[in-house]
């Protein structure tokens, strides 16, 4: 979610706790240079296949012009923003392995300063309630957590004021994190006490309890970000007020899936107020689902470009990625809890007279669980991202499909579409297979585009494999 330029420490935990797959898109489409700078497996599309620097591009879109009738052979960038998306790109590499780092030293730090005993401390002689305590502790854990964050926010929304991705200004940014803090803070009151009052009841089984919580809580936050989060961030409209001729266009595509999505389930959002990019994702559950395209993508894009987006976040929502991806979050959340409840015992019965923490249920034993689940975070996020790869890769062939016939030559309109989308968002064209196996929760462009180019069941008698004919 782009309330700062990236998850804090505590952000990271709470998204592990209940919202790793609800951030406006659950499944959307990103690319992997803004996303590894939000952690949260966080996220992305850049080219596998080695392109030579002196590459010359083979289709132009610049300043937002559209410029739909060259043809795409593979994804190239001009020298200049070759070079530009190639600092970038590793700027944010940087910063998102540098940010794990530098939050776990804050909380080793947290924990041999003895910050949370002395919260804990000022908590309990504010009352002996512990459901007043936690009103005490965690608003303060949090905070300070999110003040120590902020360098890494700071210099992260530098790079995008740098590097073109935003025209927010300072003043809006600082906004928006304040607000993205409060909700924060908000959410994590309530988890905090849901978990300690949790491991106070069960102190062996506490993670699997925790674990059962943690599912209607997951999904409710998953119906409730889009209605009463996102707007608090960007405005949104109904796309068929802004852009009835694409909701028409729109309209052909969801006959041919077979499907209704109502007209009052795809919303434009106004996010060129804060930024240059282009993007649309799906998010929310039930009543609370629909379909995002930014404005940014509309006033870039051709509009057989923009459906060719459009038929891609529809294979999302057709093949019930959400839902899929709540399922498959919390199967991982089941064994980071009961990896995170060895842990704390472990680290407990080393050092918790060290660090003055009492015991598991003791409030102060929060930076320890923070230690270790970013630890976990950082190391599920390969398996999290392979699976988001998958359900990525799903979409795409689905929205090649879904459009087939619709659109004129649909496979260069949508490998245009990928071309479009790299060359805004500096998307790198040279990753390595390190950087994709670990950041990359969307196929390199370069494997988009060669795969665009190359499927075509029908000239071959071929079933498709998700739209049948």
């Amino acid at each position: 979610m782009r309330w700062c330029s990236a998850i804090t420490v505590s952000a990271r935990f709470l998204a592990l706790a209940t919202v790793a797959i609800a951030a406006p898109a659950g499944v959307v489409s990103r690319q992997t240079a803004q996303s590894a700078a939000k952690g949260r497996a966080l996220l992305a599309s850049s080219a596998l296949i080695r392109i030579p620097e002196q590459n010359a591009p083979e289709t132009a879109v610049a300043g937002g012009e559209k410029k739909g009738n060259t043809e795409v052979k593979g994804y190239a960038l001009p020298p200049e923003k070759y070079r530009q998306a190639i600092d970038y790109s590793r700027a944010q590499y940087r910063l998102y392995f540098g940010r794990v780092l530098y939050e776990l030293v804050v909380l080793l730090a947290v924990l041999g300063w003895r910050l949370a005993p002395r919260l804990r401390s000022l908590a309990e002689r504010a009352s002996s309630r512990r459901s007043v305590q936690v009103l005490v502790f965690a608003p303060l854990m949090l905070l300070v957590l999110g003040v120590i964050e902020l360098p890494l926010e700071i210099y992260g929304h530098r790079l995008s004021l740098d590097y073109q991705q935003s025209v927010q200004t300072w003043g809006s940014w600082s906004w928006d994190c304040t607000k993205g803090q409060m909700v924060e803070i908000v959410g994590g009151v309530f988890l905090v006490w849901v978990l300690y009052e949790t491991i106070l009841r069960s102190p062996r089984r506490w993670w699997v309890w925790f674990w059962v919580a943690s599912i209607p809580i997951t999904v409710f936050v998953v119906f409730v970000a889009p209605m009463a989060v996102d707007p608090l961030f960007y405005r949104f409209e109904p796309l068929a007020e802004t852009q009835p001729a694409l909701v028409n266009q729109i309209g052909k595509a969801v006959e041919r899936a077979g499907m209704r999505i109502p007209a009052d389930r795809m919303f434009e959002m106004k996010a060129s107020e804060k930024l240059k990019s282009v993007n649309a994702y799906v998010t929310g559950i039930g009543a609370s689902k629909r379909v995002v395209v930014w404005d940014t993508t509309i006033s870039k894009m051709t509009v057989p470009e923009t459906l060719s987006v459009f038929g891609h976040e529809m294979g999302h929502y057709v093949l019930g990625h959400v839902p899929q991806g709540i399922t498959f979050f919390v199967a991982v959340l089941f064994v980071c809890l009961y990896l995170g409840s060895r842990g704390l015992e472990w680290a407990l019965g080393h050092w918790g007279a060290r660090w003055e923490v009492r015991g598991a249920n003791d409030w102060a034993s929060l930076p320890v669980l923070l230690l270790l689940f970013t630890l976990l975070s950082f190391f599920a996020s390969p398996i999290i991202n392979g699976f988001s790869r998958y359900q990525e890769h799903q979409a795409d062939v689905y929205g090649l499909e879904v459009i087939h016939g619709i659109v004129p030559d649909s496979q260069q309109v949508t490998a245009r579409s990928f071309q479009v989308l790299g060359e805004i968002d500096l998307a790198d064209p040279s990753p390595s297979p390190f950087i994709k196996f670990w950041l990359y929760s969307h196929p390199p462009l370069g494997e988009r585009i060669a795969f665009a180019l190359h499927y075509d069941p029908w000239s071959k008698g071929q079933q498709p494999e998700f739209v049948k004919q």
